[in-house]
């Protein structure tokens, strides 16, 4: 019969298993919270909103990063499997004499493009009103830093089947090409971070062009909000009742989110001079929401 395992191992064992498991959990949940804030912090400063003050809960930020991730994963995971393809292929001609000759060409493009990356963050002040700088220069950093990662790793791998006897030439360092390809990461970290903060962007331009599309709200108040006639708010004094304690009413109103027992409301329609109106969800208010004017048999 074979020997058991004692208890203590057995429960090691599980726990390294456990924390192999949780370790990369917590750094996704904390990567897909970032993204999620980033998108949505540009989505609300667009109507002039700190979105820290809409007070978002974390499973928030991570229900709205799969939008603006979307598109770097796609990239991402086409890159991979091309990427994939070439490595076949390289390593097929790894045994060709002329081969080593050809990873150190594609090294010093690595190096060359490394260069002009590089070049670009110490222009930042020049370049600082270009558009698309936050994405072009992690890009091309990263660009640079994979072919020259990929360089170094491959003459590593050649040097690794010389025979000791042969005096080959010293391998590049391991740790060099650790820290190129943690540069790589850092890069495609920064370009899909512009990216989440441009779906953002993009998302609150969309919202805006589509207003019609949010909750329409009708809003009673015990106090005159005095709102800009700009905002194209219609306002409604109410009759004074007993046990009445509104006073005013206000309509042309869209919900554009709820957060911490405050409502962000915009006007239907979009103006540059327009402001989010930002009140209390509690007894001081009351909140009708309207049926969309959309008949059910249509």
């Amino acid at each position: 019969m074979p020997d058991q395992k004692p208890i203590g191992a057995q429960f090691e064992r599980w726990v390294s298993v456990g924390g192999s498991i949780i370790a990369p959990a917590t750094l996704l949940s904390a990567l897909l919270f970032y993204f999620g804030y980033v998108s949505s912090r540009a989505q609300y400063d667009y109507f002039g909103i700190d979105v820290d003050t809409v007070s978002l809960s974390t499973q928030d930020y991570i229900m709205r990063s799969p939008q603006p991730l979307l598109v770097p994963l796609l990239i991402l995971t086409l890159s991979g499997a091309a990427v994939l393809a070439l490595h076949t292929r390289v390593r097929r001609h790894s045994l060709h004499p002329q081969f080593r000759r050809k990873v150190r060409r594609a090294i010093l493009v690595g190096l060359v493009v490394l260069g002009i990356g590089l070049l670009l963050l110490f222009v930042y002040p020049v370049l600082l009103r270009w558009v698309y700088y936050p994405l072009v220069t992690p890009l091309v950093l990263a660009l640079g830093g994979a072919i020259t990662g990929y360089g170094l790793s491959t003459l590593r791998f050649l040097d690794a089947r010389v025979d000791t006897a042969a005096r080959a030439p010293q391998p590049p360092h391991l740790g060099i090409i650790v820290l190129v390809w943690a540069a790589v990461a850092s890069c495609l970290f920064w370009a899909t971070a512009t990216i989440a903060e441009w779906s953002g962007l993009g998302l609150a331009q969309e919202q805006a062009r589509n207003l019609e599309e949010l909750p329409s709200v009708i809003v009673d108040t015990q106090e005159r909000l005095f709102l800009p006639s700009e905002m194209r708010v219609s306002e409604m004094p109410l009759p004074a009742a007993q046990g009445q304690a509104f006073r005013y009413r206000y309509w042309g109103l869209r919900l554009l989110i709820f957060g911490d027992n405050l409502m962000f409301l915009v006007p239907n329609t979009w103006d540059s001079r327009d402001n989010t109106l930002v009140l209390p969800f509690d007894s001081s208010t009351r909140i009708q929401f309207q049926f969309r004017n959309l008949s059910p048999w249509e």
